[in-house]
């Protein structure tokens, strides 16, 4: 099957941008943040409180998108400045194609919160996953889901151009298979347990990292915008990185209420998601085990992953797509 499809999404708001250089007011007075519902973390209890405005004094917008995708195509046009929890392959598509985005920061980490389910009547599990040749799966296209759709396909010996491939967000995959409708689904977040109420992942967390290799999202920004206000992305990532820390050292129960109302989700549900994330430390981060050494390295193996399936033309080199001196700057606040 092809897939040169997955950025078509993309391909009329980043090249727009490219084009016609999108401007970027450099005293900003508001910024738009890009996010997901039903994917909670400690950062929405300052969402909630405008903990944000009030360390960056500017107004702070959040608008809630369906996939990095769409988040990348908004960065592209201007309208959303920071996307926070962005998938690592929407970012490499459209960094590949020559939009201006760098990582400035691992968002979250984990493995049991992004994976694909097959349907429990169709009995297929990780001993016979060659069966799942000639089944039809939704898949939302040019994500981190994707990725670990075809690293998982690739392990298990299956050829994927035997397989009807539907491009389908999250919560639409969910409802389609709810209603029978596919063999197998994958997807993030709220709509992964609503999947798994139907099926089961072939490959656990653990053992899908094997395959997969580290599954984090990242908090990405438009390169000439985050130049110009470097200050708040740095304040931006600060007030991210406390909350993390004021959930970790004892502030669960004050917090999951309120980061449980942002996420669109109740308490427990919101609970059984927030307890497999990791939220790496600041110091953590600027270390070689993520932004200094892995970073570039793993943007650039993925990237040459994409392009053998002819979905992306990798670059050289993505050391320019990352940058960690936010991080840095915001170690010294």
């Amino acid at each position: 099957m092809a897939f040169k499809k997955i950025a078509t999404a993309l391909t009329t708001g980043v090249s727009a941008a490219i084009m016609l250089g999108a401007s970027f007011a450099s005293a900003a007075e508001e910024i738009t943040v890009a996010y997901f519902l039903e994917w909670p973390t400690p950062n929405q209890y300052a969402q909630n409180k405008k903990l944000y405005d009030e360390a960056m004094g500017v107004k702070v917008n959040w608008v809630a998108f369906d996939t990095g995708t769409a988040m990348s195509a908004a960065m592209a046009s201007g309208d959303i400045q920071l996307a926070f929890s962005q998938g690592v392959t929407p970012f490499l598509v459209a960094a590949s194609q020559g939009q201006d985005l760098q990582v400035i920061d691992v968002a979250v980490s984990y493995s049991d919160n992004d994976n694909c389910v097959v349907r429990s009547s169709l009995e297929i599990d990780k001993t016979n996953a060659k069966e799942l040749e000639g089944k039809e799966v939704g898949v939302p296209l040019g994500t981190a889901a994707h990725t670990g759709f075809l690293k998982q396909m690739e392990h298990f010996g299956v050829d994927t151009a035997t397989m009807k491939v539907v491009d389908m967000s999250p919560p639409d995959a969910a409802a389609a298979f709810a209603n029978g409708n596919l063999d197998m689904v994958c997807g993030w977040g709220g709509a992964l347990r609503r999947m798994k109420e139907h099926g089961a992942p072939i490959l656990s967390g653990p053992e899908k990292e094997k395959v997969v290799g580290k599954v984090f999202d990242v908090t990405s920004v438009n390169g000439a915008w985050g130049k110009e206000n470097a200050e708040l992305v740095a304040k931006f990532l600060k007030v991210t990185a406390d909350m993390n820390a004021k959930y970790k050292d004892g502030g669960k129960e004050e917090m999951l209420p309120i980061i449980a109302k942002e996420a669109g989700m109740d308490v427990d549900k919101a609970t059984a998601i927030i307890d497999i994330f990791a939220f790496p430390s600041i110091e953590e981060q600027i270390s070689s085990d993520w932004m200094v050494d892995f970073m570039p390295k793993f943007l650039k193996e993925s990237a040459d992953k994409l392009a053998e399936g002819g979905e992306v033309e990798a670059l050289e080199t993505y050391e320019g797509a990352v940058n960690a001196d936010y991080l840095k700057a915001a170690a010294a606040l």
